[in-house]
């Protein structure tokens, strides 16, 4: 591993992965309540018209707030905080590393397709291993959760390990990559908000002669592109929530059987089912997580790298 800021091993990638680790940690056992309401969300499926009208009223964020704290208490608001905790410190870790580390192995120059094309190259790599984590960590957060689609209890999982071994001995190999379709199309996600959040900071720099952003700035960027990349791809994470969590026989059909089953039970407004509470949570947690990894990787590049501090850190 060379010691400068160039070359795709290199101490610089090695400081942004464990950077971008850190942020998604911190940022994501802030506000771990948001992702569990979200989740709920696009899980729940549309109730009937002859349903009472009380029982339309959890479609709403602040309603399922108060449905999960009623019903479960407020520990259930931080159901599987921990798995979940790991699989994003590891997954972050895999992207970041693979993302500086793909910028310094071509060339130096900053632009914005440079930039989309190792996003979504650092997301397959990211893809291919960490969805297990995901899969697991997915049932743990719903794991003794009534679902109106669900048509067979999942086996009970003591922690991420035993789910895993669970997962394959009674699913397979396929089961602990389930979901991974959705996954890899989604890979445009991250490379479409680490392209606008890039192409924004060097505006950034441009408009102020070079000087780096203010923490609110970079919380301000962080939120505006995730914003972008989640409104594009929101479909798409709500049919991987759905695969991954399992449950129904539609769950396990592919994208576009499970596609025409949400358009034939809720209609085109089910593949946006849980939108508000997925922006709300994903841009609050995705730019506090910008904000702390720019600011962890700043005081460890200045620690350890000082003479390659700033090269390192504008990769």
């Amino acid at each position: 591993m060379s010691s400068g800021g160039s070359g795709l091993f290199s101490y610089g990638s090695l400081v942004h992965a464990i950077s971008g680790g850190c942020g998604s940690a911190v940022s994501m056992t802030t506000l771990y309540p948001l992702d569990i309401i979200r989740t709920r969300l696009q899980l729940q499926q549309k109730k009937p018209a002859r349903v009472p009208l009380q029982e339309h009223d959890k479609d709403g964020v602040l309603a399922m707030l108060q449905h999960i704290l009623e019903t479960e208490g407020s520990s259930g608001l931080y159901r599987g905080l921990v798995p979940v905790v790991q699989s994003l410190y590891c997954s972050n870790f895999v992207y970041f590393y693979s993302f500086h580390g793909l910028k310094r192995a071509f060339n130096p120059n900053k632009a914005v397709l440079k930039d989309l094309l190792c996003g979504m190259v650092a997301g397959i790599i990211n893809v291919m291993t960490t969805t297990p984590l995901w899969v697991v960590n997915t049932r743990l957060k719903m794991q003794g959760v009534a679902l109106q689609h669900q048509q067979q209890p999942h086996q009970h999982y003591n922690g991420m390990i035993d789910g895993l071994m669970k997962v394959y001995k009674l699913e397979g190999i396929g089961g602990l990559w389930a979901g991974c379709n959705s996954s890899l199309l989604l890979v445009v996600n991250p490379a479409i908000q680490f392209m606008v959040y890039e192409a924004l900071k060097r505006y950034w720099a441009l408009q102020s002669g070079g000087a780096d952003p203010s923490g609110l700035m970079v919380f301000m960027i962080a939120a505006a592109s995730k914003t972008v990349a989640t409104v594009v791809t929101y479909p798409l994470q709500l049919a991987q929530a759905r695969q991954r969590h399992g449950g129904s026989t539609k769950c396990n059909r592919g994208l576009l059987h499970l596609f025409q089953a949400i358009l034939r039970a809720d209609g085109p407004t089910g593949l946006f089912r849980g939108l508000r509470a997925k922006l709300l949570q994903t841009v609050l947690t995705a730019a506090l997580m910008f904000l702390c990894y720019e600011k962890i990787a700043a005081f460890v590049f200045a620690l350890l790298l000082p003479s390659h501090s700033t090269s390192s850190r504008k990769m």
